[in-house]
């Protein structure tokens, strides 16, 4: 899990989407490693190839709007093989559904390797909400990634 944060880095703020998106994936059952960098795209591209070579699903918070530092989408862009567009338009529906200020995230998901990159905001609201959305099949996403036999493929 990656906090991108000019202001948690320098450690001037609480971590609280991090703290909240940490939780909901321990209670899913999830191990979680955190990492917490500024807003800067090259930070957050080696940041994201790093967590990506060791594990099967990384999440974001945070750098997804239209600030001008707001550059997580750019750096997640570049280290992408694969783009997932399903994934970030339904997290996107579902905060637009609950707020017009949804539609002005400007996440993505994509295959990194094999692994699962996953951009959400850096609101605590929108990661637990986020959270929600992929939680159904974002274990289904990571097996297929790492080629193990699915539920659909046993019958």
């Amino acid at each position: 899990m990656l906090t991108v944060s000019d202001g948690v880095s320098a450690g001037e703020r609480e971590d609280g989407s991090g703290d909240l998106l940490a939780a909901e994936l321990t209670a899913a059952g999830w191990e979680v490693e955190r990492r917490v960098v500024p807003d800067d795209q090259d930070a957050i591209e080696v940041a994201l190839a790093e967590l990506a070579a060791r594990a099967g699903l990384v999440l974001t918070t945070g750098g997804t709007g239209f600030g001008p530092r707001d550059v997580t989408p750019e750096a997640t862009a570049r280290v992408v093989d694969r783009p997932a567009p399903g994934i970030a338009e339904a997290v996107r529906a579902d905060a637009t559904a609950k707020t017009p200020h949804g539609m002005l995230s400007r996440g993505l998901a994509g295959v990194v390797g094999s692994a699962l990159v996953v951009n959400l905001p850096g609101s605590p609201g929108a990661c637990r909400d986020g959270w929600r959305v992929l939680s159904p099949a974002v274990g289904h996403a990571v097996g297929l990634l790492a080629q193990e036999t699915t539920e659909h493929e046993q019958t």
